[in-house]
């Protein structure tokens, strides 16, 4: 299905000024339609075939109209005359009578989007009528609020283009509490979630009538520093967002001046409680910087265990066997290391396997290379992987370019590994990574056998399997060892099955 965007483009002669524009109130306008209890959908002009509907918002505080989506609709005829109306008159028409759309009685209104002087669209507002009775404070407040609005889009006044946008997760909406100011920043309504917002941070007697600044202000008299742009948001004086923290509760604030000529008349305040939304945010960020720091002391800790069992190679006798096996340990150890330090620095449980395999071949040449000259590259990408297949991942890759080095490099005097990753998915969704080891050294003997040839390749079968997948060694051609392995990798961000 096409953007909104894309359909402006494609059926309008707006500029990307106005495109922009219409994508700002579309972008604000659930508001607007909480508030007057209505569906909204905004039209723009498409010559003789009649007005085309490209977006379309249903109530969430009251009963709907349109229970099937209308965007893509041409408009019909008696509708039509409605919309001309608004548009070339630049002012909000209403329908004389309501109409009735499946024995539904259905108030019509016409409000035409200006931007610069110049009508843009029309946005049409439904009305169920068969859900109205008698209205409460809170509902006259709301719908004269909503007409406020109304007016403001009719005259190029909304939306605001100063408005912030990105704001944190938990920013109000109409249900979670409305606050009316005057032109004084004085509370005339507040609805009751309003109240109870800030009741919660401590304030006790009444809001309304009262300087809502002031009210702010003696709750925040012993706190901590504030957020710059409270004074603004509280006196309606800016459409700004904020946030307020007293007494361990949390409530965000929106301001929106409501206007008339380009005069400011009032504000309208939406609160939200967003203290269990922050203290949850509180305990993952905290979750998120214990599990970093365990990571991290599990890197310190294999460093300390490969340091001792460097130490314990040293008292030794060059090229004996014990001290090969703990050097082969102390190698082993840091690889798992490099691993943990990686994930120390993230904030879930993932590695860019790219980094740790650059890094821990590097590791592996530069110390072959004060025997023998070894040069190594890297195609390809790994990608990001789970923590468990990066873990098995860096073993692997660890044991075949050593014995590579080793074996295959060595008796030739030196020589060339090369490494390739590639990712794909198989039939069945299954992502796989595909690396392939080449060296140009000695090739394997003729006695190889997976498996049982030692150590390392014995560490290498187990790992593959811990990998679900599965590995061949073949020779290169003119000479030398490769090794390919395909592994089948768990999911990101799910728990394997």
């Amino acid at each position: 299905m096409p953007t909104l965007n894309e359909v402006l483009q494609s059926a309008t002669d707006l500029a990307p000024a106005e495109v922009e524009w219409l994508q700002l109130l579309v972008g604000d306008w659930q508001l607007i339609s909480d508030l007057s209890f209505a569906d909204l959908v905004l039209w723009v002009p498409g010559g003789i075939e009649g007005w085309l509907a490209v977006a379309h918002v249903r109530p969430t505080t009251g009963q709907m109209v349109f229970f099937e989506d209308v965007v893509g609709r041409r408009t019909h005829r008696g509708r039509q005359s409605l919309l001309d109306q608004a548009y070339l008159d630049q002012r909000i028409v209403r329908e004389k009578d309501p109409i009735f759309r499946d024995d539904m009685p259905v108030r019509e209104e016409a409000i035409p989007v200006v931007r610069g002087g110049r009508a843009l669209a029309v946005i049409t507002r439904h009305t169920n009528l068969a859900a109205m009775r008698t209205p409460s404070r809170l509902e006259l407040t709301y719908q004269a609020l909503a007409d406020a609005l109304a007016r403001m889009i009719a005259a190029g006044e909304f939306p605001n283009l100063s408005a912030p946008t990105g704001q944190r997760r938990g920013a109000p909406r109409v249900g979670d509490g409305v606050i009316r100011l005057d032109v004084n920043g004085i509370v005339s309504y507040a609805s009751p979630n309003a109240l109870s917002a800030v009741h919660r941070l401590g304030h006790v007697g009444d809001v309304i009538g009262e300087l809502l600044a002031r009210v702010v202000a003696d709750l925040l008299r012993d706190e901590s520093p504030v957020d710059e742009s409270l004074a603004v948001v509280v006196t309606g004086r800016a459409p700004w967002r904020t946030e307020v923290t007293s007494r361990g509760a949390s409530v965000s604030m929106r301001a929106i001046p409501l206007t008339e000529g380009g005069n400011r008349v009032g504000a309208l305040l939406l609160l939200r409680d967003v203290s269990e939304l922050r203290r949850r945010e509180l305990e993952l960020l905290t979750k998120d910087a214990t599990i970093r720091e365990i990571h991290h002391r599990v890197k310190n800790n294999l460093q300390t265990v490969a340091a001792l069992l460097r130490l314990q190679a040293r008292r030794l006798p060059e090229g004996e066997a014990g001290r090969v096996a703990l050097e082969e340990a102390v190698r082993r150890v840091g690889v798992i290391a490099l691993v943990h330090e990686t994930l120390s620095a993230g904030f879930d449980e993932t590695v860019d396997f790219d980094d740790v395999a650059v890094r821990g071949l590097q590791a592996i040449t530069e110390v072959a290379k004060v025997e023998h000259p070894i040069a190594s590259g890297i195609t390809g990408s790994f990608g990001t992987l789970r923590a468990e297949d990066a873990t098995a991942l860096a073993m692997v890759m660890s044991e075949l370019v050593q014995n590579a080095v080793e074996h295959g490099l060595a008796e030739t005097g030196g020589g060339t590994v090369a490494v390739d990753a590639q990712r794909s998915t198989d039939d069945r969704g299954d992502e796989l990574l595909t690396v392939t080891i080449t060296d140009d050294g000695a090739g394997l003997p003729s006695d190889f056998r997976p498996g049982g040839s030692g150590l390392g390749t014995q560490i290498v079968q187990s790992l593959i399997q811990d990998l679900r997948g599965r590995i061949t060694w073949e020779a290169a051609k003119p000479h030398g060892t490769r090794v390919r392995f395909i592994a089948r990798l768990r999911p990101l961000g799910r728990e394997s099955a």
